[in-house]
């Protein structure tokens, strides 16, 4: 696992750490360790879909899965498969995206020019900003219920995002 971890995050060039239960159990110098949490410096996330999709078949499961109404994106004639993801305004990491080969960087906040960059080399998908972050209080929820069960958490249902689209 450290191995994998070790080339992965030097090939995205970036940093990691192990946390949590391993650095506990090799302190307390304890023969079972297979507690290990990493964690990465950095923003975004990749991984792999369980079947490479047509450019189309992504965007309508994008759409469908983020409940949205519109996706800005670059053209791409692969399939897609392996999809690099960052919340909120990314396109500074389209470059660590490409440099992890991925097929897809689902983000929000491109610029027109910053398209460009992408050279056909994967597809952009601008969901948009709020768009991409809307879920995080649904996963908070549910991170907060599990740690604390009889805790009362009440979500807010006003709609902060201060971009309106008209069709």
């Amino acid at each position: 696992i450290f191995e994998i971890v070790s080339k992965a995050t030097s090939e995205l060039n970036i940093g990691s750490y192990v946390i949590g239960g391993f650095v506990r159990d090799h302190i307390l110098q304890r023969d079972f360790k297979k507690d290990i949490d990493i964690v990465t410096i950095g923003s975004g996330m990749i991984g792999e879909l369980p079947e490479a999709l047509s450019a189309e078949a992504f965007l309508k499961y994008l759409k469908i899965a983020m409940n949205l109404n519109v996706i800005r994106f670059t053209p791409y004639s692969n399939k897609v498969k392996k999809v690099a993801v960052c919340g909120g305004s990314g396109s500074f990491l389209l470059r660590n995206a490409i440099g992890a080969q991925a097929d897809a960087f689902v983000t929000g906040d491109f610029k027109y020019h910053e398209f460009f960059d992408a050279e056909s080399r994967l597809m952009i998908a601008d969901i948009g900003h709020y768009e991409s972050e809307i879920f995080t209080i649904n996963l908070l929820a549910d991170e907060i219920l599990k740690k604390f069960p009889t805790f009362a958490v009440i979500l807010s249902e006003i709609n902060t995002n201060p971009i309106n689209y008209y069709n």
